[in-house]
């Protein structure tokens, strides 16, 4: 059983009335609940993913709702142009969810492709979107930035050395914008998700590493989290309710940090 299972997601109306939200990998996973709970609560998403397919379906499945689809490769200066000009000169905020995993290698079994596809979707093109929204928040003089990292962040023993390098450039990144842009009243804070529920591909591609983190994995982790949990402790820290929380990188991960 699941730690879900007595947890039921409650939407506050409102919550994002009259604020754009941009969400990174919407079409699926922590993206897909996220952009859902901010529509849900009033907000005008603009929704970004790899997939056209998964974004469509998205749309159309939830027609009532201010879903704004943006496909492309969030990687790319061009699908970055297209995110921000989808939202048309204002973004209260921004949830960087998209991201992949790696083979769980250790570093000397690394390879080049791995290491770049890892560091250019989980850092690079995280950093390229928020660079490109901060001057419309410093214009506004307000704005909230909440990036997903991992348990990967927070320790050695959860993936491969590439995506536990990314997640740790990705605390680093959200702790060097809040000191940066705090007195600018904008927030930066991270969620560091343990197990969930998505179809984020994870493969063993070492013998390595099977044996040593497979035992601490069994060991240690707790049941899944659903994607909608993710996405609550997500929009938390999006809204206004996050006021007084800046730099934190928060652990959504049922317990896993404090083993």
């Amino acid at each position: 059983m699941g730690n879900e299972a007595s947890w039921q997601e409650a939407v506050t109306q409102g919550r994002f009335a009259g604020k754009t939200v941009i969400v990174t990998g919407a079409g699926s996973g922590i993206g897909k609940a996220t952009a859902l709970r901010v529509a849900k609560e009033g907000g005008r998403v603009i929704a970004s993913d790899v997939s056209k397919e998964r974004l469509d379906e998205l749309v159309e499945q939830n027609a009532g709702l201010d879903l704004v689809p943006v496909a492309g490769d969030i990687s790319t200066e061009e699908t970055v142009a297209a995110v921000v000009g989808a939202a048309g000169g204002r973004v209260d905020a921004l949830a960087n969810v998209a991201g992949i995993m790696d083979n769980f290698a250790p570093i000397h079994e690394v390879d080049d492709e791995i290491w770049e596809r890892v560091f250019r979707i989980n850092v690079t093109a995280l950093m390229r979107l928020t660079r490109a929204v901060l001057p419309l928040m410093l214009e506004a003089g307000a704005g909230s930035v909440v990036n997903v990292s991992s348990e990967a962040g927070l320790r050695g023993s959860a993936a491969g050395a590439a995506y536990t390098a990314s997640k740790h450039a990705v605390n680093g990144l959200t702790r060097n914008s809040a000191v940066m842009y705090g007195p600018k009243g904008l927030r930066f804070n991270a969620v560091a998700p343990g197990a969930t529920i998505t179809n984020i591909v994870a493969t063993w591609g070492s013998q390595l590493a099977a044996e040593r983190l497979g035992p601490l994995m069994q060991a240690n982790i707790p049941a899944p989290a659903t994607a909608a949990q993710l996405a609550a402790s997500i929009t938390f820290l999006l809204s206004d309710d996050g006021t007084n929380v800046n730099g934190a990188i928060l652990a959504s991960d049922g317990g896993w940090s404090a083993l």
